[in-house]
């Protein structure tokens, strides 16, 4: 194997010259040595024309091959999945399936992501680091600079892209956080969609997360519906795996001699936290031992199988989180309740990851099958805020819950009708060993991952442990190696921007191996670090369940970390080490200007208001939308968010009357609907599940054709108080039937991935009040309805 990889390596840096010089001549077969252009060039015709065919021979171009004994490569990438969470890192939960392919492969320790979604997903597919591909945040906080624009540049082209022009069947399942927020609606522009970008099939949502039993799906760039209901069994992580392996199926049918990449990223474990009860029920009482105690139970099991050093501190609760022993008996009741939802949760999702891998595992070339797990694109999630929540997009609001609020419900937390995610707390925990935890790449706690990789046909240290410090930018070169393909210099044209990270293929022999990466820099939100031969700089920023607001940058700290000697980083020596803190200082700056780090931004929910990004709204005060015009995302629709406007549908009643929606916009997280409940016009604006407000008529509309308004009426802000709301009027053919308080409403978003739709209330429904006839179509005529902003 390592000559194999030599004489990769050696080809690649030796004769890109070669390549470029004679591109227009490389022919199709030629493509295990050609590569540095993209898409190959076609082979020159080589057969004999005369002035008919008798006498002419043909030389028909060929499809493109990989690399003989190219693998198959599968790539895993868990949502919100902390180092000391899984039980295959030590965690209390126990993960089978990651635990098999573990055996089967090599666990890696010292593996890195960037601390938040999009940055990681876009530094994994392009091999470059994630200010580059302009995801120096996630999409919805873009900022027009060439960092944070969230604009995927064509000089990054991704791994899938590459990998398809040499050949390969490539495939997506799952989340895609990585199309800038104004592109995601059924209208496109598709560029930055995966079948824009390399992949040749995708099945999945768009944005940060999605409802596990009520999702919003696309199949390639068409919205698609699940065939059946919650109260029917269906479940997202079930549907993601049974669909990923009907494509193996076909694909293996079709084309058995080409290899295949699939990229499956499931929603879970982000928030909301959907699993069914049987998997909650596996752990009940299990975490009433409360967070301070699992956390140290985790580091005892990660020294006993060898995932961490034996002389591994664990790092001190921090002093924003308050100890178990501090809550009283309804607040650990809750939050044990939430830890057994989020480990039924893991453990489903391991469970389905499963079935995947087994389904691999008995396919034609299975032991040539490259499959990387990455356990997290970023540490444990603290969104749920210090107490945990039935609504996840209400605390990303900046509106907090409570215990009280909670406890009535309780024993409905996992099901269709919460949002909810466990308190910080057991973010804290599942970070073990190491400090904070999601949103902070500036520590461990946000960044270091487990990561799995297993290729039977070229690892044979099987069970075996690596420490070498690495970084999710690595995995695209790892994967070139692989497959014996070089980095492409020019891609559809445009040349490429080297890639950042460097092929582990190395450790997979030889677990001394000396590491090859000497230096990475971390950077989301403010949060800083910088790694450079065993020591980690950090610059902490700020508590990252505090979602509003500017921490400023005028008396940052450094700490310092020498992470050879402190696994954990529990021991900051800057103060003996003033020296070397300085130079890695000037390092992180070095860095920082190299990869379109700056300007650095702690803002997070400020900047999801962004007035200059691009929007296909601006500018717009009226919206007027044709019947059947559904799954209009968010970033897409009218944006009536604490500002008077009207809305006014106009519909005809057909004889013995109408039912149905008229226009709704968001979901059971929060949003507003227009109706006829038996005739009857009703507005609703649900308060992110706390509050819902009705305004009804009395009387059902007769047959014929209407017009039914709603008038909503902003009242002024009040100092110091963020949420406001106003009075919502409803008038038939300009008669006033109803009015009421609206007393609150939504600053800024409704929900991650509902949607507005037109005749129809499809995903979860704003309000329970039509939720078992969902997706409580119109029953009469619509012949548009208007969106007028104040």
């Amino acid at each position: 194997m390592t000559q194999r990889f030599h004489f990769r390596r050696a080809l690649r840096e030796g004769a890109a010259l070669l390549f470029i010089t004679s591109a227009s001549t490389v022919s199709a077969q030629d493509a295990p040595r050609g590569g540095s252009v993209l898409p190959l060039p076609p082979a020159p015709f080589n057969g004999v024309i005369t002035k008919t065919f008798e006498g002419s021979t043909q030389d028909y171009p060929q499809p493109v091959t990989p690399p003989e004994g190219a693998p198959n490569v599968l790539v895993v990438l868990i949502d919100d999945l902390g180092f000391g969470q899984p039980g295959t890192f030590g965690g209390p939960v126990p993960t089978p399936a990651m635990d098999a392919l573990a055996e089967d492969g090599l666990r890696y320790t010292r593996f890195h992501t960037t601390a938040i979604c999009s940055p990681t997903r876009a530094a994994l597919l392009t091999g470059r680091n994630h200010h580059q591909s302009g995801f120096g945040t996630i999409t919805e906080l873009s900022t027009g600079y060439p960092g944070y624009d969230s604009i995927w540049p064509r000089s990054t082209a991704t791994i899938a892209e590459i990998l398809k022009d040499h050949g390969y069947s490539t495939s997506a399942f799952g989340k895609w956080h990585n199309t800038p927020d104004w592109e995601t609606s059924p209208m496109g522009p598709f560029d930055h969609w995966p079948t824009g970008l390399g992949f040749e099939y995708w099945y999945g949502f768009q944005g940060g997360e999605t409802s596990q039993w009520d999702p919003q799906l696309f199949r390639n760039t068409i919205p698609v519906e699940p065939e059946t209901t919650p109260e029917q069994g269906y479940n997202l992580n079930v549907d993601l795996v049974d669909d990923a392996v009907a494509w193996l199926d076909r694909q293996q049918s079709i084309a058995p001699d080409k290899p295949y990449f699939m990229y499956f990223a499931p929603g879970a474990v982000h928030a909301p936290l959907h699993v069914s009860q049987e998997w909650i029920d596996k752990f009940a009482g299990q975490f009433d031992q409360g967070w301070d105690a699992v956390r140290e139970e985790t580091l005892a099991r990660q020294k006993d199988i060898g995932v961490v050093p034996e002389d591994t501190d664990l790092t001190p609760r921090p002093e924003e989180i308050r100890a178990w022993d501090a809550l009283d008996a309804d607040a650990q009741k809750l939050f044990s309740k939430h830890q057994e939802v989020f480990a039924g949760f893991l453990a489903q999702t391991d469970y389905e990851i499963g079935r995947l891998i087994e389904k691999v595992r008995t396919m034609p070339g299975a032991d040539n099958t490259l499959i990387i797990l990455i356990a997290g694109d970023n540490g444990p999630s603290a969104e749920g805020s210090i107490t945990g929540t039935l609504n996840n997009m209400m605390t990303q609001n900046g509106v907090p819950d409570t215990v009280e609020a909670q406890l009535p419900v309780m024993d409905e937390i996992g099901g269709p009708l919460h949002e909810n995610h466990y308190p910080v707390g057991w973010a804290w925990a599942g970070s073990s060993p190491f400090q904070w935890m999601k949103r902070v790449p500036s520590h461990f706690g946000g960044t270091r991952n487990g990561m799995v990789i297993s290729w039977p046909a070229q690892i044979t240290d099987t069970g075996g442990i690596r420490t070498q410090f690495h970084h999710v930018v690595d995995i695209a070169p790892t994967i070139l190696e692989a497959v014996g393909i070089p980095e492409p210099e020019v891609v559809n044209g445009t040349e490429q921007t080297p890639m950042a990270g460097v092929s582990m293929d190395y450790t997979f022999a030889d677990a001394e191996a000396p590491g090859t990466r000497h230096t990475q820099y971390f950077e989301t939100g403010g949060h800083r670090a910088l790694y450079h031969d065993g020591w980690v700089a950090a610059s902490f920023h700020g508590a990252p369940w505090e979602l509003t607001g500017s921490v400023g940058f005028d008396n940052n700290t450094w700490e310092l970390y020498n992470i050879e000697e402190d696994f954990s980083e529990a021991h900051d020596v800057a103060a003996e080490n003033p020296e070397k803190l300085a130079e890695l200082q000037a390092m992180f700056d070095e860095e920082a200007q190299k990869f379109q780090v700056y300007p650095l931004d702690d803002r997070f929910s400020d900047r999801a208001r962004n007035p200059e990004r691009p929007s296909v709204t601006r500018g717009r005060n009226v919206f007027t939308y044709a019947p059947g015009t559904v799954r209009i995302p968010e970033g897409s629709a009218a944006p009536a968010y604490q500002r008077s406007h009207t809305i006014t549908a106009e519909i005809e009643v057909p004889e013995g009357g109408a039912s149905g929606v008229m226009i709704a916009n968001g979901g059971s997280a929060a949003g507003y609907t227009l109706y006829l409940e038996d005739g009857v016009p009703v507005y609703e604006f649900n308060f992110f599940g706390k509050e819902l407000y009705r305004v009804a008529g009395e009387t059902p509309l007769e047959a014929g054709e209407h017009t039914v308004t709603m008038i909503y009426e902003q009242l002024p802000f009040e100092a110091g108080k963020e949420v406001t709301g106003g009075t919502a009027t409803l008038l038939v053919d300009g008669a006033e039937v109803a009015t009421g308080n609206v007393e609150k409403v939504v600053p800024s978003r409704y929900s991650a991935t509902e949607t507005l739709d037109i005749g129809m209330d499809l995903g979860a429904t704003v309000t329970p009040a039509y939720r078992e006839a969902a997706p409580f179509a119109f029953t009469g005529t619509i012949k548009q309805v208007t969106v007028e902003l104040q």
